[in-house]
């Protein structure tokens, strides 16, 4: 198989996140297969090779960058034209096109949706994200009633739900990078996520919506915004509920009664198992075949698909326009 080369802006604290973090448990899961490493393209750092280095090489035939962050990505289509990319996609909306030569890989159902329409003659694969084995109910002791992320939380969690919660439980609100969030979600009974409003300012989606699944697997009820990529696997009413219900006095009455009634969550392993590690090897290993036999053709054949571009959905609608008229003229 061809090496595998993640871009990635750089790998030190100053760009810790989620997709980060998810693009690096990726990273792990390919070097079970073959030969994968980092390549850092706006920050030089010792351990990994720079993107504009290696570039400088010669032949790159036998290797495939993976690109994933967001705003980067029609740079670095555009930079890696002539080599095999694959397009690693988290959140969509970004408005940029992907061409037919670059695979897609979805991280979720939702995501894979928006590009089978938006990318139609691209390949095109679900590789969800990793949930890792600490990811788990360790049967710690639950003192903070909830917990929330400021972050990504909207005004309404911010200003009107958490001050009328305090005034009853304990509610630990977390506004800065947790080295150990699995612990603090050990600790928690319930925790709140509200992200719609967050991803509708800039007119992105929640690509995969990691933290909810996570508090699940940790044994959390999870009180949560069901948004994009989140419908993939909340359900309200069987494994979570939903947040923002109608009146901060009802949301307020909801958790109130969880927390009266509060059980751990024990849904079952088979829920998380295409999450884990048992289950993403074997399914990147089929992918990645199917992407070097890929490569292998485009090497010696051109594409031959109309793309669903602007210019072809007009065509299209005019020629339907069309076929309606001469209908109607005989």
């Amino acid at each position: 198989m061809r090496k595998l080369y993640f871009l990635l802006p750089g790998t030190t604290r100053s760009f810790y996140c989620g997709g980060l973090f998810a693009e690096l448990n990726t990273l792990k899961l390919a070097q079970q297969i073959c030969e994968a490493e980092v390549v850092t393209y706006r920050q030089r750092e010792e351990a990994h090779p720079f993107l504009d280095d290696l570039l400088q090489r010669g032949d790159l035939s036998r290797c495939i960058f993976v690109v994933s962050w967001g705003f980067d990505v029609p740079k670095q289509l555009a930079q890696l034209s002539r080599c095999h990319v694959v397009y690693h996609a988290h959140s969509s909306g970004y408005g940029f096109s992907v061409p037919p030569q670059v695979p897609i890989l979805s991280v979720s159902r939702n995501t894979m949706g928006y590009w089978g329409m938006r990318s139609h003659n691209s390949l095109l694969y679900w590789l969800p994200n990793q949930l890792p084995p600490e990811v788990t109910n360790r049967q710690l002791d639950r003192h903070i009633d909830l917990l929330v992320q400021a972050r990504k939380s909207s005004d309404y969690v911010n200003n009107q739900l958490i001050p009328a919660l305090k005034k009853r439980f304990n509610v630990v609100v977390v506004d800065s990078f947790v080295d150990d969030l699995m612990g603090l979600f050990n600790q928690t009974k319930i925790y709140l996520y509200d992200s719609a409003e967050y991803w509708a300012q800039y007119g992105l989606t929640e690509g995969f919506g990691l933290p909810p699944m996570e508090a699940l697997a940790c044994g959390c009820q999870v009180f949560s915004s069901v948004n994009h990529a989140l419908a993939d696997y909340l359900d309200p009413g069987e494994n979570c509920h939903k947040i923002a219900g109608y009146g901060t006095g009802y949301d307020v009455q909801r958790i109130a009664t969880v927390l009266e009634n509060w059980q751990p969550n024990t849904l079952p392993d088979s829920f998380f198992a295409p999450y884990r590690t048992e289950q993403l090897i074997p399914r990147l290993d089929t992918i990645l075949t199917e992407l070097n036999q890929f490569f292998d053709y485009r090497q010696q054949h051109p594409s031959d698909i109309p793309s669903l571009t602007r210019q072809r959905r007009l065509y299209l609608f005019y020629k339907r326009i069309q076929s309606k008229l001469n209908k109607m003229r005989k």
